[in-house]
């Protein structure tokens, strides 16, 4: 086999990102390979299941532009394949009026434009007609820009729509090696089985997997701080009578609680008569090696939320009818890394990771960025500098916290 370059672009990881990176990059004319190492649309990473909270109440004011862009690249997708991945509905946030992330996300809507509305607990029982319970010293915000993601179906749109305009699909291929051939200009992908694969550029979206990856790929120079986290999604029966008014038709929002520990979920619409409720967090794991299993202290802290929250329409004391499990790739900062991996890499091969348990919203405009990344380098990296200069590899140089904070931490490790 000759090896010239087979490829434009050799992506490593067919979850949300990787996905999305190989229709935007189709689309723009690069002859795409897209490897993974498991079955596509699998269950043992972050992009399955149901329903992801789509946001842009966000703290960090850098986030929010990429979620409203995120937006727009959603609904033109649909268009594209011809059918929904998207239902909007309101964002509903609940904290003390106290909450530094709740305070810094009401100036952000503020700042940028956002639609919004700040409510006390009158307001809120009103809006949402006593379905949502507010708390003494309470405060909410209520958003525009929310709805909820359906991401196997999200992850299957991206995969058929690259498949469209030609990228080569592979799954079930471990990647055991990634290599610069600086006298060919190529990259040269090895799998597992010794199969080869030469490309121009090369994109790392491995998900939980991608320290481990670029850990062997460098051969220990690039240790990314990247920590896979097991986490449980939970479903909760409505109570007979109610199950209608906790659906996106009847108005119903996706919600996020900024108090220890930060819980979150959307209205009932995969499954009948359930919603969603989970903590946004869990227990640092080996993503080859799992628990799958739920902690029980999760569980007693939702049953209290949902008792205080949603009162006796939901039936917490029966505790959850199902749960899933997911892995989150977390930073230290819950910051992402987009960023090219440099080295004897150099502008050859791009790494994207640590979402942090809130990326899949941006699967769109990180695949963007990716694209315009491999095709512009280092000067592209340059006009993309306000985007992304949060999420350089370097910022953990000598600060292994990476960007400072002044809000508390959101996801809750146990």
């Amino acid at each position: 086999m000759s090896n010239l370059p087979q490829f434009d672009l050799i992506i490593i990881g067919a979850g949300v990102m990787g996905s999305s990176t190989a229709y935007h990059a189709a689309k723009r004319g690069l002859k795409t390979l897209l490897l993974e190492q498991f079955d596509l649309l699998h269950y043992r990473g972050s992009s399955h299941g149901e329903s992801r909270t789509i946001r842009a109440t966000y703290p960090e004011a850098y986030y929010t532009p990429m979620v409203i862009e995120s937006e727009k690249l959603w609904r033109e997708a649909e268009l594209d394949v011809g059918y929904n991945v998207y239902f909007k509905t309101e964002q509903l946030d609940l904290g003390p009026s106290n909450n530094t992330s709740l305070l810094a996300m009401i100036t952000n809507c503020e700042k940028q434009g956002i639609g919004h509305k700040v409510m006390d607990s009158k307001e809120v029982n009103v809006k949402f007609c006593g379905k949502v319970n507010v708390r003494e010293g309470w405060i909410a915000l209520v958003s525009e820009n929310g709805g909820v993601l359906k991401p196997t179906k999200a992850v299957a749109m991206f995969q058929t729509l690259a498949a469209k305009y030609g990228v080569v699909v592979k799954d079930n291929t471990v990647v055991a090696d990634v290599a610069v051939d600086e006298e060919k200009g190529n990259v040269v992908v090895r799998s597992g089985s010794g199969e080869m694969f030469y490309g121009k550029k090369c994109v790392v979206t491995a998900g939980a997997w991608v320290s481990k990856l670029v850990r062997n790929v460098s051969k220990g120079v690039v240790n990314l701080p990247i920590q896979a986290i097991e986490t449980t999604i939970f479903y909760w029966r409505i109570k007979e009578g109610c199950e209608k008014d906790f659906t996106i038709g009847k108005g119903f929002p996706t919600f996020a609680s900024y108090v220890e520990p930060y819980i979150y979920g959307t209205p009932a619409l995969e499954f009948p008569n359930l919603i969603k409720v989970a903590v946004h967090g869990g227990r640092e794991c080996d993503p080859d090696s799992r628990t799958w299993r739920p902690a029980e202290t999760v569980v007693e802290y939702l049953k209290e939320w949902l008792k205080l929250t949603f009162g006796d329409r939901v039936k917490w004391e029966d505790g959850p009818v199902m749960s899933q499990s997911c892995l989150y790739s977390m930073t230290p900062d819950e910051d992402y890394v987009i960023d090219f991996l440099g080295g004897r890499f150099g502008e050859d091969v791009v790494v994207a990771g640590g979402f942090s348990g809130h990326g899949f919203k941006m699967a769109p405009v990180v695949g963007r960025i990716l694209v315009d990344l491999v095709i512009g380098g280092k000067a592209a990296a340059v006009e993309l500098d306000e985007e992304i200069k949060w999420f350089k590899i370097g910022r953990f140089e000598g600060n292994p916290r990476g960007n400072v904070k002044h809000f508390e931490d959101q996801v809750r490790l146990k």
